[in-house]
């Protein structure tokens, strides 16, 4: 089992920035393929960012340019920094960790095992 917990989240303006934390209580955490997703009420979780055991990433196409996923084996830590915000941006972001070797569909929330609580940011206009 393992926990995620995250931790960064805030108000902040829009083209403003925010940096995002998410720390894992696992040894093994380097064999985990890390992803955010974030989700506003009623509406589905959706993909944001994930980055790979080999530091590979990917990013949907509304964050792209903006946000960055990073991550630091020896601290257990995924981080996303997010820059110039916008409005739609508003929502609670998760973490999740993937342990499957070859996931083919990385940006559903079905290929993440483990979740963090979430930690709600707000970008006011």
């Amino acid at each position: 089992q393992v926990q995620l917990i995250e931790s960064g989240g805030g108000l902040v303006q829009a083209g403003g920035s925010l940096r995002l934390s998410c720390a894992a209580s696992t040894r093994t955490f380097s064999s985990y393929a890390m992803g955010w997703f974030r989700q506003v009420p009623g509406k589905e979780r959706m993909f944001v960012a994930r980055i790979s055991r080999s530091i590979f990433t990917s990013y949907a196409d509304s964050v792209k340019g903006r946000f960055t996923i990073s991550r630091d084996n020896a601290k257990n830590t995924v981080y996303l920094q997010m820059n110039s915000l916008k409005p739609e941006d508003t929502a609670v972001y998760y973490c999740a960790a993937d342990s499957t070797i070859g996931t083919i569909n990385t940006t559903t929330p079905l290929a993440y095992e483990y979740w963090g609580q979430g930690t709600q940011v707000t970008v006011s206009s």
